[in-house]
């Protein structure tokens, strides 16, 4: 953790802050990405090179952002957090660590429900290059009920990674306070 340079607060490491912002970056780009390919695929039913490169894309990318929050989350747990902001009441605390701990929660169950859904259905195949270890044997049935899991899990992540960003812009443009600072790029 690192001091700011009022004092007051203190900044998450540079480590943390770069695995929030690739972590934000992954959901920024899997959010559409999942939308997009179930559109061509399940609605317009257009299985295409298109349609194809957009799943591997996203089951690449979902594995990797898997792992990445796990190391996240290792990194968390081994070297914690900075103090709250200063200032901050008792339920924007509360509320900030339970948003927090449950965007970690579905960070790490969506992606896992994405790779337990294709090794159910099964769809293991990245770019015709290589397959992912499956994790279940087959069962479309199954598969259907877990992909739909994970797709509703993963608008959930997105509603809440958005009223993470809603607090952080309160913060910032209304309270004028430090916590956005705290996990800004370069700061530190």
């Amino acid at each position: 953790m690192d001091q700011n340079d009022d004092g007051a607060s203190q900044t998450y490491t540079a480590t943390a802050r770069a695995l929030h912002w690739i972590t934000a970056l992954g959901v920024l780009v899997m959010l559409p990405l999942g939308l997009t390919m179930s559109y061509r695929g399940q609605v317009l039913n257009l299985w295409d090179g298109t349609t194809e490169a957009l799943y591997s894309t996203h089951k690449l990318l979902g594995f990797l952002l898997l792992w990445l929050v796990a190391g996240r989350l290792v990194y968390r747990l081994v070297h914690g957090a900075p103090p709250d902001e200063p200032g901050l009441a008792p339920l924007q605390r509360w509320g900030a660590h339970l948003v927090h701990w449950l965007l970690y929660g579905l960070l790490i169950v969506v992606p896992l429900l994405g790779w337990i859904g294709v090794s159910l259905f099964p769809a293991l195949e990245v770019f015709g290059l290589f397959s992912l270890p499956a994790l279940a044997a087959p069962d479309e049935a199954a598969a259907g009920r877990v992909l739909g899991l994970h797709g509703k899990l993963a608008l959930a992540t997105g509603a809440l990674a958005a009223l993470h960003i809603v607090a952080a812009l309160y913060h910032r443009f209304i309270r004028r306070d430090g916590v956005l600072r705290r996990m800004w790029p370069g700061r530190g």
